[in-house]
Formats: structure tokens, sequence, C-alpha cells
């Protein structure tokens, strides 16, 4: 089994920036995709953004909505996966959760190996 844990979360005002972090504890020897999902309230969880588990890492790719101004990386230690969020709009407020599977690129939300329990980003006028 592997467990997410993110954090990052906060309240922050439009055109600032956050990022969010999860970390992988547990079963993470196998190799896997990491990425994030979000769910604004009122509205369907959707997928945001994911990088993929090889030697380097170099895989990546966002949703239009994010392209350009939110960035995913993996940690030296390849378990931990950050999320730098630019130019942060209303619209980005929801719940961030992170996700793992062992499949690239990644499943929908409801397919994925593990997924953590989430952290609130708010962003203000």
């Amino acid at each position: 089994q592997v467990q997410l844990v993110e954090s990052g979360g906060g309240l922050v005002q439009a055109g600032g920036s956050l990022r969010l972090s999860c970390a992988a504890s547990g079963r993470t020897s196998s190799p896997y995709a990491l990425g994030w999902y979000r769910q604004a309230p009122g509205k369907e969880r959707e997928f945001v953004s994911a990088v993929s588990w090889g030697q380097f890492s170099t895989d990546t790719y966002y949703s239009d909505s994010v392209k350009g101004r939110f960035s995913i990386s993996r940690g030296n230690a390849k378990n931990t996966v950050y999320l730098q969020m630019n130019s942060l709009k209303p619209e980005d407020t929801a719940v961030y959760y992170c996700g793992a599977s062992g499949r690239w690129p990644l499943p929908r939300w409801d397919d994925l190996d593990y997924r953590g329990k989430g952290t609130l980003v708010t962003v203000s006028e």
C-alpha cells in the first residue's frame, strides 16, 4: 500500500502563488506516476497535472486550464511531487488531491491505484 499526504494549501489573493506538496509513503519502491486532481465547490473532480516515474521524470502534462501557470515536479527521492501554482485565479479555488498509478498517462480519478485526502486552496478576488 502507498499513502499519499498533501500539504501546502491555503488562502491566497488572485495573482498570487502557492506550492502544493504530496508525500508518498509505504510501498514506494514500485514505479508509479503521480498527479494532481481538483474539485471545486459544486463541480466534478478534474485532472490538473501529472508527472511520470521515469529515471529523469521529464514526462509531464497539464490540463488546458492550468497550462502555462502551474508546474509539476518530483522531488529528488521520487516519492514527493510538487505543484507550483502561479498567477492563481478565483476559479482555481478547489480541494486539490494527489493521486498515483502504475499506468501512464494517469487514468481518471476513480481508476487510480492510490489517492490522497486533499488540501484546500482558496483564491480570493
